[in-house]
């Protein structure tokens, strides 16, 4: 998919243009109350306003419990996966979300290992407090997170018999990427993590291993670090050489250059543009290395900050430049939280939760389940011809409803726009685009569309006819080609 002859339609100018390409990539598909909030405040202050949000005021847990009781215990993958879809598709903090999505993508754990879901929820938790501030910082509450832990089996890791699963991947997936370490560094970093385990261990082992349910859930598994099982031996990594600990290593891997390089094409895969699959990188260089860079240069005059990398980016001509629009393929859970709010989210425990949920599984992006340690490849890897006809087919009954508050808040502003009644089917098409998010589409795509409203007949918002064709109209737009692009 590309995104060439992109054609804009909206007519606000090319600063809400920009700045809706901005909240895609730091949210999901933007409101046009969203818009217009940001747009008043210039690009500058939009982007000043993602790194000091208010409150995120998502629908309470307490209300979500009384209706859903399996998403107190969270024992089943739906349930903890549509805990954090119920946050994604209310929150008035969308960046924190987004957030917490690319660091799970990358920090790939799974409840399928774990079982239970609480822990993943916490992990989920901690990525939104951590996950733009010190890199060293997130490394070190992902090492002593139980969740990964469990996942990557560092219980296991013991100082006369090392497991090197951990200290192989905060190597190779989390933090440096193949060929910038050896099988010895492996070695020596997994030496450094011994000892740090999970505090109700015995309790927890006995029922990971009997694979049983109990009526209330999991136990809360908790950090620990156990000096009796901790090498404390000299060990020499990456050319340095000490009496290592795990926060130890972690200062060292910080500090290479390769580290924020690796992250930068993490980053720049996720928020700006598509690269190639991760397994490629050690043979392949980034698409826009002076992106890579910049995002470097800030990473390091900042104190390892994601924040600061991010911003650098989001203030960049590179990011701003038209041919970085639409250079993405949304993700499953971009598309499907992006419709959601378009359509008004959830003002009430509703079991269309599970629906979404569902979709986004079946489209290839499973909350808290990702299908390796490797996580998601995203870009072509998202669109197959099972997965379209799925991204296509939520899409357009979401906003098939007319009744939904979004749906039906965009028809209300076309009916104020065209106070007369009957609407050009042009100018209709215009502000369907423009209210739906400043979406982009193509001139061929403009072209059908507008015959489709043209044979509806005339199209008066003001009347319930009216509102019903226009939501098949956004229908349309909603199963486009250029929606699958961010």
């Amino acid at each position: 998919m590309g995104s060439e002859n992109m054609t804009t339609t909206t007519k606000s100018g090319t600063d809400l243009d920009l700045i809706a390409h901005l909240l895609r990539r730091a949210g999901f598909n933007p409101t046009w109350d969203e818009l217009q909030e940001h747009a008043a405040l210039g690009y500058d202050g939009a982007v000043d306003r993602l790194f000091n949000p208010g409150p995120a005021d998502p629908m309470p847990s307490d209300v979500i419990r009384r209706y859903h009781p399996d998403q107190t215990i969270t024992q089943i993958a739906p349930s903890s996966g549509s805990v954090w879809m119920y946050r994604m598709s209310t929150t008035k903090t969308p960046f924190e979300e987004k957030i917490a999505l690319f660091w799970h993508r990358i920090f790939a754990t799974g409840q399928t290992k774990l079982i239970q879901g609480k822990v993943m929820l916490t992990q989920i938790e901690m990525f939104r407090k951590y996950g733009l501030g010190s890199f060293r910082d997130l490394l070190i509450q992902l090492s002593q997170d139980p969740a990964m832990i469990l996942w990557l089996d560092n219980q296991d890791n013991h100082k006369d018999n090392i497991n090197e699963n951990y200290g192989r991947e905060i190597l190779e997936l989390f933090a440096m990427g193949v060929g910038n370490y050896t099988e010895e560094d492996i070695k020596e970093c997994s030496r450094a993590f011994t000892g740090w385990t999970i505090a109700n261990m015995p309790y927890m082992s006995i029922r990971m291993r009997n694979n049983t349910l109990r009526p209330y859930g999991y136990v809360a598994w908790q950090y620990k670090f156990d000096p009796e099982d901790h090498d404390d031996g000299e060990k020499t990594f990456l050319g340095e050489t000490g009496n290592f600990n795990g926060e130890d290593v972690i200062d060292i891997i910080c500090k290479n250059p390769a580290t924020p390089a690796f992250i930068a094409r993490h980053i720049y895969h996720h928020f700006v543009a598509d690269e190639l699959p991760v397994p490629q990188w050690p043979f392949e260089g980034p698409k826009d290395p002076a992106a890579i860079q910049l995002m470097v240069d800030a990473y390091f005059a900042n104190d390892y900050s994601i924040g600061a990398m991010l911003r650098a980016m989001f203030e960049s001509d590179i990011f701003k430049s038209e041919e970085k629009r639409h250079a993405r393929i949304k993700s499953p859970a971009e598309l499907i939280v992006g419709t959601l709010r378009m359509a008004g989210g959830f003002d009430w425990p509703t079991q269309e939760i599970f629906k979404a949920t569902a979709a986004c599984g079946y489209m290839g992006q499973s909350l808290l389940a990702p299908v390796s340690v490797e996580g998601w490849m995203g870009g072509d890897d998202w669109i197959s011809t099972g997965s379209m006809v799925q991204r296509i087919n939520f899409a357009s009954d979401t906003v098939g409803d007319h009744n939904k508050k979004g749906i039906r808040q965009i028809v209300d502003r076309v009916a104020e726009r065209h106070p007369e009644g009957n609407v050009d089917p042009e100018e209709l098409l215009d502000d369907l685009l423009e209210l739906a998010g400043a979406i982009h589409v193509e001139s061929d795509t403009l072209a059908g569309i507008v015959t489709y409203a043209s044979q509806q007949g005339g199209i008066d918002p003001r009347t319930e006819d009216g509102a019903a064709k226009i939501a098949s109209i956004l229908q349309l737009i909603v199963s486009t080609r250029e929606y699958q692009l961010v």
